[in-house]
């Protein structure tokens, strides 16, 4: 191996190793400092001109994502990396009525595992949020931002992107626009010969294809680092020779197992439902989100995506947008796709996504902090008492909707272990206690 393949390695591992989930991933005991010593304002990150260069961080050599550095970055991604912006359109952006509730802070639950309680505004600090907003019945209820995202900056949404990938798929399917039981080699030929050829699209948007690729970044020789160099923008090396953008790389994905027999989450999938949606639309997943949701839902602030050298957006995981833009997107899923006046995403793929799949294939994934849950159009469904589901990213990003609840929580952050199984005790607990409170049944 050259020395530049070594270096692009160690920079792409940066870049892509916020797409995964980690499913296994835990926090252990991790040497890092808490969240308020931790915090990118206070540190200085990229402060001066130029900044100093113990604070000065850079994609090319993939500072810019060791911690604690990259609780600026994730704030930040557009000055470091080319994007592709999705416009909100030139119309006046739909208000949020505000009715603060200034008991929250206080309120108590039990993290999972745990035997003692903590307060909702203490779990903020361990989950290292960035932001995070709360509606109850379309309202503000709750609205706190951290280090240095404001309430007008924008944030990484990581695999949350997944989800609004997902839902313009699902939004698809219901207009007939895209048949999900036909193989994805009808719509994309190119993938014939890949693992994608006989997979139907339906298997593509619940991750149930059968694939050879693993995102443990711990291996060297795992598929994620072939998507990842694939999806550089960074000029290749010299001795390179592998794929050179995220569609080139799909075409070598390998098959592994049968198609239909259980849930894996794989990145991949995402990038091939981009690509099915861009041949099917005529339009990529940024200029089909902007038309069809962010211009019409009354969007506050453009959003963008991070692109592969090629233009392409990272449909996987490479959204990024105003904190309060992901509340409206996830009060229109509540509302069943109802938002400013209008029908924006059709009722039924709603329903679909809110329905969830079969818990059965989720559970062979092995998520010990998710029984019971499924996965649906690249939603994640919770299928508890109040019907909850939600868009999930890597270091703790969520749209979290609980319909009986009537709530909608939409959160940043970026805590130093990848894994959601490192916030999940003191998120999934603490959401589902908002719930009830909001409710009126607080215990």
């Amino acid at each position: 191996m050259s020395f530049c393949t070594r270096s692009i390695r160690a920079s792409l591992g940066a870049l892509l190793v916020w797409v995964a989930f980690a499913p296994v991933q835990a926090a252990g005991n991790l040497a890092v400092p808490d969240a308020a010593a931790s915090d990118p304002a206070a540190l200085g990150w990229m402060v001066g001109s130029p900044p100093p260069p113990e604070r000065m961080v850079r994609f090319d050599d993939g500072s810019y994502f060791k911690f604690p550095a990259m609780r600026w970055s994730v704030s930040h991604f557009r000055q470091l990396m080319p994007t592709v912006n999705v416009s909100r359109g030139l119309g006046a952006p739909v208000p949020l009525p505000y009715k603060l509730r200034s008991e929250i802070d206080a309120l108590r639950f039990t993290p999972l595992g745990a035997t003692e309680t903590m307060t909702w505004g203490e779990s903020l600090g361990a989950n290292y949020t960035d932001g995070i907003v709360v509606l109850h019945k379309g309202r503000v209820v709750y609205e706190r931002y951290f280090g240095v995202l404001k309430d007008d900056g924008q944030h990484g949404a990581m695999s949350v992107t997944k989800s609004l990938v997902g839902t313009l798929g699902a939004m698809l399917v219901a207009e007939g626009k895209l048949d999900a039981g036909k193989p994805v080699s009808a719509y994309l030929p190119e993938l014939a010969g890949s693992a994608f050829g006989d997979a139907t699209v339906r298997q593509v948007l619940d991750m149930t294809t059968g694939l050879q690729f693993s995102e443990d970044y711990a291996n060297p020789k795992a598929e994620v680092w072939a998507h990842a160099a694939a999806g550089s923008p960074l000029p290749k090396p010299k001795d390179y020779t592998g794929p050179r953008s995220y569609y080139e790389f799909l075409q070598t994905v390998k098959k592994q197992g049968e198609h239909g027999a259980a849930f894996g989450y794989k990145t991949a999938n995402t990038d091939a439902l981009g690509w099915i949606i861009a041949r099917v639309t005529g339009r990529s997943v940024a200029e089909l989100l902007s038309e069809r949701v962010w211009r019409r839902m009354g969007a506050e602030q453009d959003a963008y995506f991070t692109v592969d050298s090629t233009g392409t957006p990272f449909a996987g995981g490479g959204l990024n947008a105003g904190l309060r833009d992901l509340a409206r997107f996830g009060e229109m899923m509540r509302n069943n796709g109802r938002f400013n006046g209008q029908q924006i995403i059709p009722r039924v793929a709603v329903e679909d996504i809110r329905h969830g799949g079969k818990p059965a294939d989720f559970a062979k994934a092995g998520y010990k902090l998710l029984p019971g849950w499924s996965y649906r159009n690249m939603w994640w469904v919770t299928h508890n008492e109040h019907g909850a589901y939600a868009a999930r990213g890597v270091y703790g990003q969520t749209i979290y909707i609980d319909p009986k609840a009537e709530m909608v929580i939409a959160r940043y952050a970026s805590n130093p272990v990848a894994g959601n199984a490192a916030n999940d005790p003191t998120s999934l607990p603490a959401y589902h206690m908002l719930a009830k409170h909001l409710m009126g049944v607080a215990k």
